[in-house]
């Protein structure tokens, strides 16, 4: 679970990295973006999903990947993260009429 503290939001990051990763690639984004925010049920970050799922569903919010939900996520409640927004950059290069990301899962 995650609760909005600022100390928690890198380990959160990671761990749900690895689990898309691991065992929902292939997934819609929508849908992993959903299974991480059954994780946000207590103090600010409950607010703040209350708020974007609202977003969403109107059409005003909308993820190409997961990676930029999580960057949006360390925006919100974390400290700035280098690395985390070049890998988002990084993914939403396109190769041919492929994102990066596609592109990758072929090799």
């Amino acid at each position: 679970m995650f609760n909005g503290e600022a100390s928690r939001v890198g380990g959160f990051i990671i761990v749900y990295r690895l689990y898309l990763r691991m065992k929902m690639r292939g997934t819609m984004v929508e849908e992993q973006i959903q299974w991480m925010l059954l994780y946000m049920q207590k103090g600010s970050v409950y607010v703040w999903k209350e708020n974007l799922l609202e977003n969403l569903e109107s059409g005003k919010a909308k993820f190409g990947l997961a990676e930029e939900f999580l960057l949006e996520l360390k925006k919100e409640f974390g400290e700035e993260d280098k690395e985390l927004i070049k890998v988002a950059e990084l993914r939403r290069i396109e190769q041919g009429e492929k994102m990066m990301e596609e592109f990758m899962q072929e090799f």
